[in-house]
């Protein structure tokens, strides 16, 4: 005899067997980007227009994978667990966490390995040493602004590097951490490990979580379950489209939304098994620009490229 479920048992019955977290992969998480933005940076490929950053960034995460294997900062104490429990918040928060004086050293460490790679452009070298240089309060000023979002109190040239020593220092705790202590939050529109917002959805294809759509972290790399067919900024679920380059790759799309005209991609592992949220993301900038004269703006930034106020001022009004 079939079993029809009412429309409340059906949501209670997907909570229960959909995986809602997928914390980042330690060993790989950054080794397999560097992979994906060589590859959207070669040749013929999506990314090739920018093919030097892209291979750029590529230096930087090859730098962050080294960094993240010997990068283990305190994990939260049972009073920081209860406390997130209890209120229902980020366990490791970008904004409030405390950093441990260590994380600068990630910042030398990683900006000597940047700059010693091959083909790395003068300018990029220059932007290493400054962060090398700058005195502490400066640099955790500097941390801080990222992590705020202040655009106009980050050095644009070398906000890329230091969000890359940021970004392992995250890792290096939320891979550390087990699923059931993360609370979930009311608003799924954010990271709730770390509060941050996403750069880009994904619809996995692993065994694991085959058919689901997860948010992708843009500071410590852990996915969320967002259901399908639903805005990322707002959580609206009417008048949402999908919109690609015409002839260009069917694993990338932007998932727009009327009610607060912003989008962010999604992208399809079952389309492409090599996709990875902030390579691909990064490569379809041609996508962005099309989505900008359509009138959308872009629901948060990618980590590894940043914009002036100018070049923000000018992105909007191209958009209206």
């Amino acid at each position: 005899m079939r079993r029809i479920l009412e429309p409340g048992q059906i949501e209670a019955f997907a909570e229960g067997a959909i995986p809602r977290l997928r914390l980042p992969e330690r060993t790989t998480v950054f080794a397999a980007r560097a992979r994906r933005l060589r590859q959207q940076g070669a040749p013929g490929a999506p990314g090739q227009a920018i093919g030097a950053y892209l291979h750029l960034m590529a230096a930087v995460a090859d730098a962050q994978q080294a960094a993240l294997e010997t990068c283990e900062p305190a994990l939260p104490t049972a009073t920081q667990l209860a406390r997130s429990h209890t209120h229902g918040m980020p366990l490791i928060h970008a904004g409030s966490w405390p950093r441990e004086r260590t994380w600068r050293a990630l910042v030398g460490q990683m900006c000597a390995a940047v700059a010693a790679a091959g083909d790395v452009p003068p300018g990029a070298r220059e932007a290493c040493e400054r962060l090398r240089a700058l005195p502490p309060p400066q640099l955790e000023a500097q941390a801080d602004a990222l992590l705020a979002a202040c655009a106009d109190a980050i050095e644009v040239a070398a906000a890329p590097f230091l969000m890359a020593a940021l970004q392992v220092y995250w890792v290096a705790l939320a891979s550390r951490l087990t699923p059931e202590q993360v609370v979930e939050l009311e608003v799924s529109g954010l990271c709730p490990v770390c509060g941050t917002l996403p750069v880009a959805s994904i619809v996995r294809a692993d065994e694991r979580s085959q058919g689901y759509r997860y948010l992708h972290c843009a500071l410590c790399a852990t996915e969320w379950h967002l259901v399908r067919i639903t805005c990322s900024q707002c959580q609206g679920t009417a008048n949402i489209a999908y919109h690609s380059i015409e002839g260009g790759a069917e694993a990338v799309r932007a998932e727009s939304c009327d009610a607060c005209h912003t989008y962010r991609k999604i992208l399809y592992q079952e389309k492409d098994p090599n996709v990875e949220p902030v390579a691909d993301d990064l490569a379809s900038l041609a996508l962005d620009l099309l989505m900008s004269e359509a009138g959308y703006h872009r629901g948060s930034g990618n980590p590894l490229l940043w914009q002036t106020p100018a070049e923000r001022r000018a992105e909007s009004l191209s958009a209206t």
